[in-house]
Formats: C-alpha cells, structure tokens, sequence
C-alpha cells in the first residue's frame, strides 16, 4: 500500500530534491507574505476530505496565521477543486496541490499535520495512517466507526507520539464547560439521572437512486475505501452516508460525540463507560438507508447514575440533581433554580480544561506537545456510549460492559457486534 517514492516526488514536482537525496523545502510563495509568522513557528498542513463539514474544517484553520495549508484531497475533483481555489486566494497564488490519493498528502515530508473529515468508515484508516508518518491530526468526529477501531487509534497515537484533535468542538465552548462545571461542582447536588437528547430520523438528502457508473470526477472505489462493495448511486454518497450502516450509525454516532461527550465530561466518567446497557428503536424498512430512527437507550454507571439517550428529548444534555436540573445546547444554557448559573467558583472548586477555539487549541497543542481538549482516549469513550446503544438495540436485549477490558460479560454475541463488518481487502488497519 506504500506510494512509490518517485513517483510521488514527480507528482509534486519535488523529484530534483528527492532524487539527489536533499530535504524538502517549502516554497516561500506557498508561505504567504504577511511576514506576521516565523517560518520556524509555521504548522504546515494538508486537508484530507474537503466537502460539507472538511470546507468548514479547511475555512478556519485558513484563518490561522501560522498555518499554512500545502495541499488537499477529496475523491470527489468538485470538492478538491473548490478547496483549492480557497486557498490559493487566501495566499494569492496556485500553489496548493490536489490529489485524489490521501496517502500522497501523508507521505509528504513538508507537511506538518492533516485536517481530516471523512465518513467515518475512514477515521481510523486515515488518522493511524497519518500517526505512522509522523503526522499530527484534527480528525472529525466520531472517532471511530467501531469500538475496535477507535481503540486502535488511541493506541497509533501512543505509540507514534503525535498530537490529536477530535472535532468534538463542544468542548472549546464556554457554556458546556460552564455547564460541566456546575455539575461536577455539586450546584445541582446528586446526580442520578442524564437524558442525553440526539436528533431523531435519518435526514436524507434526495437524491438519484439509480444504479449506475459513477462519474469520472468521483473515484467511487475510494470513496468506498474498507466497506463493502456496493453498487453506485448518487444518492448513496457524501451527505448521506450517515444513514447507511456500512459507513456510519445515523443519528447516534453523528451526535453522541457531542452530547455523551459532555454527558461523561460533566459526570466525571469520559475515561470509563457504563456498565449496563438496553434499549430499544425502530428500523426503516428503506433498503439503502438502514440505520436506527427512532431509538431510546438507557446505559447504568457504577458511579451511580443513569444516562438515558434518546431522540424523543430536546437536542442537547439535562442534568437532574437532588438539588434543581439543568440544561445546556449549543447556544443555551438553563437551569432551575435560576440562582444555580449564578454559581461562583471558589480557588478550591473544580476547574476544568479551558479552550475557547477547538483549532487554536490543536496548534497550541503541536507547539507545546500537550493533550487536546479532546483527545482522542476521551473520544473513544464519548462515541462508544452510542456503540453501545445500538449493539445493545440490535440484540433487544441488556447487556453488561467491562470498560476497563472494552468487551461484553460473558456476551460472545454481543462481543460479535463490537466490528460490524470486515475491512474491505485491501484495506486493514
């Protein structure tokens, strides 16, 4: 699976330098001549998956201004395309490089860290692909499409020793830091209950279902990536491969690395998980769009507490306490009574992880070497809450979890759903 050295090194234009075996050098023109940043302080950067929530991803690290983005890859040449025009206008020139190929992104030796916004059949391909070289990563969530394979990044990311963002941006918000803080401060005195509220349905975009060849500016085997063969349609690909099981878990993995994560955050558990988990939910009968609708789950913590997810709630996290609830969503927070956002913080009360932009908090990170907000051992243990709850809605049945071993009690056929499908050949981890 390794790119051929020279051929890449033609491809990018750096075959001189390579062949003669000399360094790479980034040229001035590709570092913008604003003249505000060292070179020596520069992250240099490559983006990996360009469309829908990678262009947001790509616009704010561009508003960085030590950064400096090299290159970008999407299977989809529209994507890349309109990536590369954004940055080229930003540094007035047509420097930036596309390719269709994330390992030629990777391979670079000019690049410092990747952006990456994938589906998440891909998160964990791409992110240990990208410890391996070296590379630091701000990788959307959730992290992992699967359990096992969030683990294997945790661990790629220990061992190679690079920083990791998880684009859990909820955790650079002031109001759920806020929130969290309340909580685990005592403002709401004991905390028995969670209801963790996550959108409902599948939003499917419309789109051609027609079976047919897909065009010659998508690269459709790519974009498969490890999943299984499948037949190609419009409607099957970017947006909509949240609901399609293949790829992603609908509504339950798109968000419970949001809302669990500051679930856990608040309750003090986001290095553990519960212990019991059942519930139950309702299936399309779609065939191309099959993951769970309309789902509640209730997961029991040894700490004490009960986190009910569900998508009959309102969109965000209610904390119930002995001593008034509270609530918080993007943009909002409340409680009763009222007097507990009052609440201020003593030198002796409990302060937690403070960041105000998920981005600048990923580069600080690189330059210092110290842990994101949301590292990635914190998001395997925000996303696999939502694993859990849908193995545990697939068997219709409780079932009992070791978060220390990260396997079922004495559940073989729980233990068969932790990897929901093979890795498509050639792709393993």
């Amino acid at each position: 699976m390794n790119l051929n050295r020279r051929s890449f090194l033609k491809q990018s234009g750096l075959l001189a330098a390579g062949a003669a075996g000399l360094p790479y050098f980034v040229r001035s023109s590709a570092l913008g001549a604003d003249g505000t940043v060292a070179p020596s302080n520069r992250i240099t950067m490559g983006a990996i998956g360009v469309g829908g929530m990678g262009m947001g991803d790509l616009s704010g690290f561009l508003n960085k201004s030590e950064v400096r983005m090299l290159a970008v890859c999407d299977v989809d040449d529209n994507h890349a395309a309109e990536a590369k025009k954004k940055v080229d206008q930003k540094y007035g020139n047509s420097d930036c490089t596309t390719t269709r190929d994330f390992r030629q992104v990777i391979e670079r030796k000019d690049i410092d860290a990747i952006m990456t916004a994938t589906p998440d059949q891909w998160h964990a391909l791409v992110g240990i692909a990208a410890a391996k070289a070296g590379k630091h990563v701000h990788s959307q969530k959730p992290l992992g499409y699967s359990i096992p394979e969030g683990r294997a990044i945790v661990n790629a990311v220990k061992k190679y020793g690079i920083v990791w963002q998880t684009g859990s941006q909820q955790r650079s918000d002031a109001k759920f830091r806020q929130a969290c803080e309340l909580v685990r401060n005592g403002a709401l005195g004991k905390v028995t209950t969670v209801k963790v509220g996550l959108p409902n349905k599948n939003s499917v975009n419309k789109g051609d279902r027609t079976f047919k060849d897909p065009p010659a500016s998508f690269d459709y085997n790519m974009w498969l990536g490890p999943a299984p063969e499948a037949p190609y349609c419009d409607a099957r690909c970017h947006w909509n491969f949240r609901w399609i099981s293949d790829y992603a878990g609908g509504q339950i993995t798109d968000w419970a690395g949001h809302h669990c994560d500051i679930a856990q955050w608040a309750m003090g558990t986001e290095l553990t998980g519960p212990v019991e988990i059942e519930g139950t939910g309702k299936w399309p009968t779609d065939p191309l769009f099959n993951t769970v609708e309309e789902y509640k789950f209730f997961c029991k913590y040894k700490e004490g507490f009960t986190m009910i997810v569900a998508g009959e709630f309102p969109n965000g996290v209610r904390f119930e306490g002995d001593k008034g609830w509270l609530f918080v969503t993007r943009g909002q927070i409340d409680a009763d009574p009222k007097t507990i956002l009052e609440t201020k913080f003593g030198p002796n009360d409990i302060r937690l992880y403070k960041s105000d932009d998920h981005q600048r908090n990923f580069l600080d990170c690189i330059k210092t070497k110290k842990e994101c907000i949301a590292s990635p051992e914190i998001a395997h243990h925000s996303i696999a809450v939502g694993h859990l709850g849908l193995i545990a809605i697939k068997l219709g049945r409780k079932v009992q979890w070791d978060p220390q071993k990260e396997q079922f009690i004495n559940d073989p056929e729980a233990d068969k759903l932790l990897q929901p499908r093979p890795l498509r050949a050639p792709w393993r981890l």
